[in-house]
């Protein structure tokens, strides 16, 4: 289904947040420290670092983005954004797209001025909550019901912007988690959370933004409730993070059967998150009273691993532009105390 959407320029009201205190602890196991700052927020969904600042998304039941500093410090908030979930950074990261799927919308700001210039209505692809850029065609995972999930396309190159659902020749069990390769414009990839044993597809992109399956996973490979998966920059190795087994996997992308590395996280993988560069993976674990997260070289050596004190929320890594710092996001999921912006500072590589 194809309609043309427009955008609608308006400016988001911003509302100073207040500037938490600082504090510092140590990691457990790690080299370096580590720093937390607490968010004005009870609950978040997603991290990114545009370099000079960091935004962390409220979740379904939120309506506001918090803004930060590189080092963590809260800047500013930014609100009107009815239950943003996943966001991404545009390659040049001057623009921050934001899933809103209670408002079947994806909105995009600027991330200098924090202004919104555009939400996009994605129509019949309700709930759209994940997020996947190559190029002009921006790519959402959506689906409010049980097998009624697919993925979606807005083409940013055409004035006014053209929406088009359906894009996958079957339907998923929900919204599927996407990604795409930072340096290779013809690979998407999909993952089906909420089933077991759980399911990666490879989509090669053609000729107009058309879709075309090219590989998925062998059966049970992936394990069982797949929470995030990643691409190396050359989209030639798929990482996913699923509850088992106990490791976040690494298989070619044109062979998902047997993985060619793993990184082991213990018990219950929730997020990987490559460096810029593809250098170093990381990797977290929903572990109440063990390390939650995990620096690896890509040949699955480990280089440092961090206990955060609280619960990692599932995707909720960012590695800064430079690979400086990696960005982790916690949050208490009874919704009671603040959620809690994480700055870690590996060692260099």
């Amino acid at each position: 289904m194809q309609r043309r959407i427009s955008s609608v320029v308006a400016a988001v009201a911003m509302t100073v947040a207040l500037t938490t205190t600082t504090t510092s602890s140590a990691a457990a196991s790690a080299a370096t420290g580590q720093q937390a700052v607490a968010l004005p927020s009870t609950t978040a969904a997603d991290v990114v670092s545009a370099g000079d600042r960091v935004f962390v998304s409220g979740g379904r039941l939120s309506s506001q983005i918090v803004v930060a500093a590189a080092n963590g410090d809260v800047l500013t908030t930014v609100s009107g954004l009815p239950g943003p979930t996943d966001l991404l950074l545009s390659a040049d990261r001057q623009t921050l797209y934001v899933a809103l799927p209670t408002a079947n919308a994806i909105a995009a700001l600027n991330t200098g001025t924090l202004v919104e210039f555009a939400r996009y209505d994605t129509g019949a692809g309700e709930c759209p909550s994940s997020l996947a850029l190559t190029g002009r065609h921006l790519w959402f995972g959506y689906g409010c019901d049980q097998w009624g999930g697919n993925i979606g396309r807005i083409d940013l190159g055409r004035q006014p912007a053209v929406v088009t659902t359906g894009m996958a020749s079957h339907d998923y069990y929900g919204a599927p988690l996407l990604t795409a390769a930072t340096q290779n414009r013809t690979v998407l990839l999909a993952g089906q959370p909420s089933l077991s044993p759980a399911s990666a597809h490879v989509y090669a992109i053609g000729a107009g933004g058309a879709l075309s399956l090219q590989h998925q996973n062998d059966w049970s490979v992936l394990g069982s409730n797949l929470r995030d998966i990643a691409l190396n920059p050359p989209g030639a190795t798929v990482y996913t993070a699923a509850g088992a087994p106990y490791a976040v996997q690494a298989f070619p992308v044109t062979a998902i059967s047997t993985p060619s590395t793993t990184y082991a996280t213990g018990a219950y993988p929730i997020a990987v998150e490559l460096s810029r560069d593809g250098a170093r993976v990381a990797a977290g674990a929903s572990a109440t009273y063990d390390p939650d997260v995990f620096v690896f070289a890509a040949d699955g050596t480990e280089q440092v691993r961090y206990e955060l004190g609280a619960e990692l929320v599932a995707g909720a890594l960012a590695w800064s532009p430079n690979g400086a710092r990696l960005y982790a996001v916690t949050a208490d999921w009874q919704g009671v105390a603040p959620a809690t912006l994480h700055v870690l500072t590996p060692p260099s590589a």
